[in-house]
């Protein structure tokens, strides 16, 4: 009896076994497309380390003329550029302060008590998130107009506290609506006072979430400029400063200030993954 079969021809096993380019693809293609996402959002920064470098022939730093670490070895040679800067991180720390504390606390009253007003809070609180910045910065400016406050470091503080208070307050709520209420009633099984309870249990496990928050308001604070512009009367920050700069040219001291806070950034990054690893490990 004749054995009868079928025998795979080249095109049969083409189309059977996929190409391996296009396997290769599949198999890496989250990975290529956040790698690509991650180059696009680090390119300006690149751009802006490597004109940092630059010494153009005129006032506008845009085209590449030749190599040059003036500008590293002199940052404040520009007039009021640190001053603005020091004024913008004096504000921002502040600012970071006061969000973190009043938003740490209206965080932990909405996740723990109930009362009358808490679904009114919670809308108010996430209002500022929603609506576009100038409407809050033309919101404030006409409060402070009405009350006859004078424009300047206060006025700026005040809206930065208020426009980071959201975001303290969202980060916190989360960290704090996830934490298991029985570790805190062991403490108190265990003899603990509020007090104690609250130092030893409570604020460290709501630490991250507390300190994410803090880091959120003084990178919003540091770097924002719609608000601070309806807000700051003859007050200048340092994104008020390189705004104005831009219209007469911008120097290249801006350059390597905004590469020093890239790379202090990234640092603090780093930092931050390599002591969640230890922490891990341990």
């Amino acid at each position: 009896m004749a054995e009868t079969g079928t025998t795979a021809t080249p095109s049969t096993t083409a189309a059977r076994t996929p190409n391996k380019g296009l396997r290769w693809l599949r198999r890496n293609l989250i990975t290529i497309a956040g790698l690509a996402t991650l180059a696009y959002l680090v390119l300006p920064n690149v751009i802006v380390m490597v004109f940092s470098f630059n010494k153009p022939n005129g006032r506008f730093n845009y085209q590449w003329q030749r190599f040059s670490t003036d500008a590293w070895t002199d940052p404040c040679g520009v007039a009021d550029l640190c001053g603005s800067l020091g004024l913008s991180l004096q504000i921002a720390v502040w600012a970071t302060v006061g969000a973190t504390v009043l938003g740490t606390m209206i965080a932990f009253a909405l996740a723990r008590y109930r009362f009358r007003a808490r679904a009114g809070v919670n809308t108010l609180i996430f209002l500022p998130m929603a609506m576009p910045e100038v409407v809050m910065a033309a919101s404030l400016a006409t409060l402070f107009l009405n009350m006859g406050i004078q424009f300047g470091f206060w006025t700026i503080l005040i809206a930065h506290i208020m426009f980071c208070l959201s975001f303290v307050v969202t980060a916190v709520k989360a960290r704090v609506m996830s934490m298991d209420p029985r570790l805190e009633q062991a403490a108190q099984d265990l003899y603990a006072s509020p007090v104690q309870t609250f130092l030893r249990v409570t604020l460290p496990i709501a630490a991250p979430g507390i300190a994410s928050g803090a880091l959120l308001s003084f990178a919003l604070s540091f770097d924002d400029f719609i608000i601070t512009n309806f807000n700051a009367g003859s007050t200048v920050t340092f994104p008020m400063f390189v705004w104005g700069s831009a219209q007469r040219g911008t120097p290249v001291q801006i350059n390597v200030i905004g590469t020093a806070m890239f790379l202090v950034a990234v640092l603090c990054v780093v930092v931050g993954q390599l002591a969640g690893k230890r922490r891990k490990r341990s």
